[in-house]
């Protein structure tokens, strides 16, 4: 058995006074204890001086893809080795940065299953498979294609029998494939209906990326659990009336607002591509402020009561990288949100929508040791959740990148 100490500790859902002596034994939890107390004689003790918190938890990933212009597409093409070997990389990179489970919501041949085996030091995984599109729909190059009620159906039931954690499906087009529907949708509310029914038959949850408020509206109509980015664009720009935020509530429907860019890497980029382009003209706003309205957003979804689970896209794009969770966090609190609860919705709250609380996102006795510590007071500064100076997956020490 040995000890992390902290001066400052949040536990998934608040700041315990007094801070914290965690006892490690093996990959579990075995023991939470005030900062002050004496540890057995045969107990060592890492003594860290910032925050200890739960690890991290990225609820909207795609391991296959390094975030690069095009990589998502180049996925589709690549072979197993080369798949499998980035899905490796982006998990070391999750877990350099503090992630210590990831839900994947797009992967190619269904190669992120197998990541699910517990490895040393390697972020827990909950997986999705290809995400169900439409012929010619956004991610159609991934794999899982189904048009109408039958091939809606049998697509399902593939995905059930390949035994992923939960279903997506691609309700609206999407930014990164060329000729979608970004203000439309791809699916009707029927279909959608259909595939709801179907996967909650096999015990499967629902995650529909909907950009588009027309694709939120089918999305809600057709039942399903979480809609993932929730962006409210339309020909007024990105729009999300009291009315729709009320009405998601009132469903119970997660979403996850993806945010989480890293801005700094924004001078990097190339021009958009054509069908950013045209969206971001339409809309009157270019990328960074186009994001950056959508702090209000993440204000409104509190008020309002959803059940907000942060991902971040990561993989999908430069500004979205295998690591950026803790941006998605802080960017919760500049939505709003206080930071204990923004801190709790990618911790224990997540962990509760994914169905793996009972194994990880919090610090308590028979949970996994994902731990992270930061250097720094994230009661008066958020921004600490950046500076990691420890991370442990299921008690296994990793370094930083």
């Amino acid at each position: 058995m040995h000890a992390l100490r902290a001066p400052v500790a949040f536990d998934g859902t608040r700041f315990l006074p007094g801070g914290a002596t965690v006892l490690v034994e093996g990959d579990t939890i075995a023991g939470v204890e005030p900062a002050a107390y004496d540890v057995p004689a045969d107990c060592s003790v890492i003594t860290y001086t910032g925050t200890l918190l739960p690890g991290l938890i990225d609820a909207h990933s795609h391991l296959v893809s390094d975030g690069s212009l095009g990589a998502l597409e180049r996925a589709g093409v690549a072979s197993v080795e080369e798949v499998d070997a980035q899905i490796e990389r982006s998990l070391v990179q999750q877990a350099a940065y503090g992630v210590t489970t990831v839900l994947d919501l797009g992967d190619v041949g269904y190669r992120t299953l197998p990541f699910r085996t517990p490895a040393p030091g390697r972020p827990r995984v909950v997986a999705s498979g290809p995400p169900i599109t439409i012929t010619g729909g956004h991610c159609h190059f991934l794999g899982a294609v189904a048009d109408g009620p039958d091939e809606i159906r049998a697509a399902v039931r593939e995905h059930h029998e390949r035994g992923v954690d939960v279903i997506k499906v691609m309700a609206s087009g999407g930014f990164l494939t060329p000729g979608t529907d970004m203000m439309g949708a791809q699916y009707g509310a029927e279909d959608l209906r259909v595939l709801v029914d179907e996967a909650h038959r096999h015990g499967l949850g629902v995650r529909a990326h909907a950009h588009s408020v027309r694709g939120i509206e089918e999305a809600l109509a057709g039942g399903v659990d979480a809609i993932e980015h929730f962006t409210g664009i339309c020909e007024d720009g990105a729009v999300l009336s009291d009315d729709l935020l009320g009405r998601v509530a009132a469903a119970g429907v997660q979403v996850d607002p993806t945010m989480g860019n890293d801005f700094s890497l924004i001078h990097t980029l190339p021009p958009p591509p054509p069908q950013v382009l045209e969206v971001q003209q339409r809309l009157g706003l270019d990328m960074q402020a186009f994001f950056e309205q959508r702090y209000g957003h993440l204000g409104r979804m509190r008020d309002h009561g959803l059940t907000v689970v942060p991902g971040v896209d990561s993989g999908a794009m430069p500004l979205k990288g295998h690591g950026n969770q803790w941006l998605a966090v802080t960017d919760l609190v500049k939505g709003g949100y206080p930071v204990a609860e923004a801190l709790m919705t990618a911790t224990a709250g997540t962990a509760d929508a994914l169905g793996v609380g009972d194994v990880t996102g919090s610090i308590r006795p028979g949970l996994a040791a994902d731990v992270l510590v930061v250097d720094g007071d994230l009661r008066a500064e958020p921004d600490a959740l950046g500076r990691r100076t420890a991370v442990w997956v299921r008690g296994e020490s990793v370094i930083p990148a």
